[in-house]
């Protein structure tokens, strides 16, 4: 069976394990551990433990259709005006079984095991990471702490780091990177959510070392952090933090890619890929599930790396 690693965070990793977990595939999804907003900031600030939000979408998004109750209780927010208010139940129980692992994986697998998830649910580290990234505003350059403020600050991200910067990769994660087939980055925040895969250098050295083809799925939209950034663009700023990284396909699938695709096609090539362009809108933000399942299909089990 094809073995099938998904990078990334929150909402964009989501979509894509949707669509993977359609096809028969050995997957493992590799989520960002630097979520500092909302919930998951709240219980990182005052608890041990790995941010709980991304890797909750995850495990979400893989459920098995018949523990779709469980799946939703996950979801489901508190409401109200107390202590609980704005917290997933999903992310509640993410903290108590990792407060009671020593071992991340161990937790998440047994979070795995209520939603009989189809795909490995692995942090990239260990240890919650924070984003630091400098922003140019006019003449200046701001630099900003946190996934959350970057993700929504005024400015063009220049540059985005690690913290800390040698942080050590998961042990699991690196292991399961080496024997994969395929690597599958994006779609998502660009800049907090599938390039810090590429800052983490344990892991970034683990891509670039496993003889895994690299698939890249495009945004369908701008968000905050990229405003203004085009597709082409997107992929420069990839291939600045995936030194050694080759990657062999890069998924279009918007009207954007008829606007620029003498560019985007160049900066397709820089990464040593191929373009494939694909009509995956569902709307203008969302990509359509069945469509990106079948794009990644031909690519990951007809071409069967």
């Amino acid at each position: 069976m094809v073995k099938v690693v998904a990078f990334g965070g929150g909402r964009g990793l989501s979509a894509s394990l949707r669509a993977l977990t359609r096809l028969d595939i050995d997957l493992t999804a590799v989520v960002t551990v630097a979520d500092d907003g909302g919930s998951s900031g709240q219980i990182r600030s005052s608890r041990p433990v790995l941010p709980p939000g991304d890797l909750r979408k995850a495990l979400v998004a893989t459920a098995d259709p018949v523990r779709a109750d469980a799946a939703d209780l996950f979801s489901h927010r508190f409401g109200g005006d107390d202590f609980l208010t704005g917290h997933p139940v999903g992310n509640v129980i993410l903290t108590a079984l990792l407060e009671r692992s020593a071992n991340p994986v161990a937790a998440l697998a047994e979070a795995g095991d209520l939603l009989g998830c189809r795909a490995r649910i692995f942090p990239m580290s260990n240890r919650p990471l924070d984003i630091e990234a400098d922003l140019a505003e006019g003449d200046g350059v701001r630099t900003i702490v946190g996934q959350h403020d970057v993700a929504v600050a005024d400015g063009h991200v220049t540059e985005v780091r690690l913290l800390p910067a040698n942080a050590p990769a998961c042990p699991e994660t690196l292991a399961t990177v080496a024997e994969a087939d395929w690597h599958v980055f994006g779609p998502g925040s660009w800049f907090t959510s599938v390039i810090p895969h590429l800052l983490l250098p344990e892991l970034r050295d683990a891509i670039a070392a496993a003889p895994a083809r690299r698939v890249v799925v495009l945004n369908l939209a701008e968000e905050k952090e990229t405003d203004g950034l085009t597709l082409a663009g997107h992929l420069d700023a990839l291939g600045r933090y995936a030194e050694g990284v080759r990657f062999h396909y890069v998924i279009s699938g918007d009207t954007r890619t008829l606007a620029e695709p003498e560019s985007l096609n160049s900066a397709a090539q820089s990464l040593q890929a191929e373009l494939v362009p694909a009509d995956l809108a569902a709307d203008a933000v969302t990509h359509d599930v069945a469509a990106l399942a079948a794009v990644l299909g031909n690519l990951l089990v007809e071409d069967g790396g």
